[in-house]
C-alpha cells in the first residue's frame, strides 16, 4: 500500500485539471445508471489533488468503503431525492451520506449532498485488485 499512495497522488495531479465544469455540464446519474457503472468494480477517488478513499461495489447494491487505512466500513447504497445514499455498518454517525454522481470525461464525480460548495470526488482509477481490509485491531 505504500506505492499505491504516490501513484494516486501522480494520477490526480495528471488527470483531473477539467472535470469539475465537465461533471456540471452532465444530467446526475440515477440508481440505475450508478448501479451499471459501478457493480462489480472497485474505484479510487481523490478529492482536492490528494488521494480520498477506496469503495468496493457488490451486488444488491452493497458496497465496502475505506479511507486507504486499512479500515473497512461494509455498508449499502440506495437513491433518495435523486441523489446516491451510502449507509454504513458501525458508523458511529449514522444515517445516510447522499452524494450526486456524474459520468465525467475522466470517470465518476461526485458532490456531497448535490452542492459544488461540499466535499467533491473524482475517481482516480478503477482498481484491478480487491481493496487491502486489514480487519479488527487485536491488543497484544
Amino acid at each position: 500500500m505504500p506505492v499505491l499512495v504516490p501513484v494516486l497522488a501522480a494520477a490526480l495531479l495528471l488527470g483531473l485539471a477539467g472535470l469539475p465544469g465537465q461533471a456540471l455540464a452532465q444530467s446526475p446519474m440515477t440508481a440505475e445508471d450508478f448501479d451499471r457503472y459501478s457493480r462489480g468494480k472497485t474505484f479510487y477517488y481523490g478529492s482536492n489533488g490528494q488521494p480520498y478513499g477506496v469503495e468496493q461495489y457488490f451486488d444488491n447494491r452493497r458496497v465496502r468503503w475505506s479511507f486507504l487505512d486499512g479500515d473497512c466500513a461494509e455498508g449499502h447504497w440506495y437513491e433518495q431525492s435523486g441523489m446516491i445514499c451510502f449507509e454504513y455498518d458501525a458508523d458511529p454517525d449514522p444515517g445516510p451520506q447522499c452524494w450526486t454522481f456524474f459520468e465525467g470525461a475522466g470517470g465518476l464525480v461526485a458532490q456531497f449532498q448535490g452542492d459544488p460548495n461540499q466535499t467533491t470526488l473524482y475517481e482516480v482509477q478503477d482498481a484491478l485488485d480487491p481493496m487491502l481490509c486489514l480487519g479488527p485491531e487485536v491488543g497484544v
